[in-house]
């Protein structure tokens, strides 16, 4: 199965080699994963990377129900997913993205952000509707004390653990794919900046057991990332497409109002009116007053560095607006100039360019060869 097109042929254990065909050396990992399925000795151990582990059978009133919680075997689960990540990007990138490119021909740097941008676009749309149907079958936005009441909430259903550990598996697939698609130097730092915010993000709602509320925290996130990445798709197709930044700049505002004011709710009140409060890690309560503010430190000092770059942004595309003005104002003064001098030497009557006295201008007389 390749993936990519083999335009050379590099010697094996190079560079070169590994970075053409990480995809399909990945894909043959995973089969052999699956291929342990297969055997008595070792389906044991091949079930542990495939699915969730960490099941209770409870009783309730829908009756029997299988909850899960975290512990150190996920690792195997997301290393998993870890590897169907590398390869779906390697899918995307062959069958959807590349074909796009050939057609544009765009610039290496502009290249390099419509890749990423078409990467994340189908993420986060999947990821968004992923995100809303959970919240709409799990009652979160019908119901929003439900986020912070009956903490810790240690017990998840199937989809919530399953979404978690495939969100940590893409991100932490991410840091890698910098090598694999030889992104430039340049790019690289901004690029760690958000794969390291989303790893953390993700990992203290996930081991904090603050689950619910970092499940609505996400789906905001990427339904606004959503349409910056259509907005950038658009403006590399053509740059005049500038209204789409337009929408997506109230989108923006938007999410990180209700980001800040839903953290406040859900920890800042929420939970500091908890009666179960301390810090206990056998029953996983880490309801503390330090826990809560690093909390809420951590996420305000997100939002302000984020609406920081939105302002630098912002102010980057109105000095490049004022600059295309001035630019046209330039040109279409030139326009109107050219044809006043043409007429200051004389005009045209009866077909014969008279000058201004009235006489006609003496014609050249060429020179002979």
């Amino acid at each position: 199965m390749a993936f990519r097109r083999r335009n050379k042929s590099y010697p094996f254990f190079s560079q070169e080699f590994f970075i053409q065909n990480h995809a399909d050396i990945v894909f043959s990992l995973v089969i052999f994963i699956l291929i342990g399925l297969m055997f008595e000795a070792t389906a044991k151990t091949a079930i542990l990377f495939i699915q969730p582990q960490y099941n209770v059978t409870t009783l309730s009133a829908e009756g029997e129900v299988t909850l899960y919680h975290y512990g150190w075997k996920d690792g195997a689960t997301v290393l998993f997913y870890f590897f169907i990540a590398i390869i779906l990007h390697a899918v995307v990138q062959e069958y959807l993205l590349d074909k796009v490119n050939r057609r544009l021909h765009l610039s290496k740097s502009k290249n390099t952000k419509f890749n990423e941008s078409g990467q994340l676009c189908v993420f986060h749309l999947v990821s968004s509707v992923w995100g809303f149907y959970i919240l709409i079958t799990e009652g979160y936005l019908l119901h929003p004390s439900s986020l912070w009441e009956n903490y810790p909430h240690v017990h998840l259903r199937f989809q919530v653990k399953f979404f978690y550990l495939t969100q940590l598996a893409y991100w932490l697939h991410a840091l890698p794919e910098l090598y694999f698609q030889k992104v430039r130097k340049e790019e690289i730092p901004r690029q760690l900046q958000y794969i390291s915010l989303y790893l953390l993000h993700i990992s203290a709602a996930y081991l904090l057991n603050m689950s619910r509320v970092g499940l609505v925290l996400l789906f905001l996130q990427y339904v606004s990332e959503l349409g910056f990445h259509i907005a950038r798709l658009f403006y590399f197709t053509d740059e005049n497409h500038q209204k789409m930044f337009d929408l997506w700049a109230v989108s923006f505002v938007f999410t990180r109002m209700v980001t800040l004011t839903l953290m406040f709710l859900a920890v800042g009140f929420g939970l500091a009116r908890a009666e179960d409060q301390g810090l206990d890690l056998e029953t996983g309560n880490f309801n503390t007053v330090l826990i809560r503010m690093t909390v809420l430190l951590l996420v305000c000092l997100t939002q302000s560095w984020l609406l920081w770059k939105f302002i630098r942004f912002q102010l980057r595309r109105w000095r490049e607006f004022r600059h295309e003005q001035a630019v046209r104002k330039k040109t279409a003064t030139k326009q109107l100039l050219r044809p006043l001098k043409r007429d200051s030497v004389g005009h045209h009557e009866n077909g014969v360019l008279k000058a201004e006295n009235g006489a006609s201008p003496r014609t050249k007389k060429l020179k002979s060869p």
